[in-house]
């Protein structure tokens, strides 16, 4: 009870704090204006040809059909594995992240940012959907790798390499031009919000179906 309500505490904080980032966002933007711009352009630079390449084929990886298809096909292996709990913490966290983006972004109707873009985009800014793709997404196998990777030093790995891919995914989100810093911010938040509020009843419910050979 005790680790549910301390996980829920750290839910609670980081969801006041992304309501408060979205009060500002809809209705005193210009307040972010120097935060945004000076990360923008600390980011971006003077768009270096390396970089741009990077960027714009990286930030692909979280798009609406791709996500659907690794994230599919990871689904298939954890069924064949018997990790019922953990496909359906994967799964519902995807699906999620679609409704979350459609709901919030017509509630707060952000115009994207009025730079280069550098990949097509339609739609509203703030949150970003990539981002936070790739924070409930990848974080959800990032808690999935903690229980069952046993080897410290692989597990490390792995969960540090997930943690790089979060970090590379919110950054080529504003190299590319379409989001603003605070965007992929706040949907970084928001994400870990819904984790932390999640992970007691996912693990309980793993424990559950464990405990009565529902699962391995």
């Amino acid at each position: 009870m005790k680790n549910k309500q301390q996980h829920w505490a750290k839910a609670s904080f980081a969801l006041l704090i992304f309501v408060i980032l979205g009060y500002v966002i809809r209705f005193y933007p210009q307040q972010l204006t120097g935060f945004d711009s000076t990360i923008q352009s600390a980011i971006r630079g003077d768009l270096p040809a390396t970089l741009t390449a990077f960027f714009t084929k990286v930030t692909h990886v979280m798009d609406t059909k791709i996500i659907v298809i690794w994230v599919g096909l990871l689904l298939a292996v954890f069924a064949y594995k018997k990790w019922y709990s953990e496909a359906l913490f994967l799964g519902s966290n995807l699906v999620l992240t679609g409704l979350l983006v459609l709901l919030l972004k017509n509630i707060y109707q952000r115009p994207r940012p009025s730079i280069l873009h550098l990949v097509e985009e339609k739609g509203f800014s703030f949150p970003s959907g990539h981002s936070l793709a790739s924070t409930l997404v990848l974080g959800s196998l990032i808690i999935i790798i903690g229980q069952h990777v046993k080897h410290k030093t692989a597990r490390y790995c792995l969960q540090g390499l997930l943690v790089l891919g979060i970090v590379t995914i919110v950054v080529s989100r504003v190299y590319v031009g379409v989001h603003y810093p605070s965007d992929v911010l706040g949907s970084m938040i928001l994400g870990l919000a819904v984790l932390q509020f999640e992970y007691p009843m996912y693990d309980r419910l793993r424990f559950q179906w464990h405990f009565t050979g529902k699962q391995k």
